[in-house]
């Protein structure tokens, strides 16, 4: 079994969408990540260089969501991934990445995409 760092509920602020008015007024979107890397170095260690920085990986993706733009959550979520299998580490990662007030008429907690990616 594979060894996991969860961050999950991280919030930015981002101009993705189809709509004029999401490219031009922006929305809330919600990133979970699941990375993939073994972990037992770090654990015996107890030192940083044996894991991954997780102040590290966030600002990634928050410059990511908040400064690129994207039509579809598909092609943030295929990025995301792209760039965080870049980090050394890492071997797998699982990003899900939500739209909580997408533009969509009707009762609707959220809309989101999950993607799965291994180096």
């Amino acid at each position: 079994m594979t060894d996991k760092i969860l961050l999950q509920g991280l919030k930015f602020y981002g101009h993705h969408g189809l709509l004029d008015q999401e490219k031009k007024l922006g929305q809330l979107f919600i990133v979970d990540l699941e990375l993939e890397a073994d972990l037992r170095p770090a654990g015996r260690s107890d030192c940083l260089e044996e894991s991954v920085d997780y102040a590290a990986v966030y600002e990634r993706v928050r410059k990511i969501v908040e400064e690129e733009r994207f039509h579809i959550l598909e092609a943030l979520a295929e990025r995301l991934a792209g760039v965080l299998l870049t980090i050394p580490r890492l071997t797998g990662v699982r990003v899900k990445v939500a739209k909580p007030q997408p533009p969509i008429r009707g009762p609707l907690q959220t809309v989101a995409v999950e993607i799965y990616r291994r180096r």
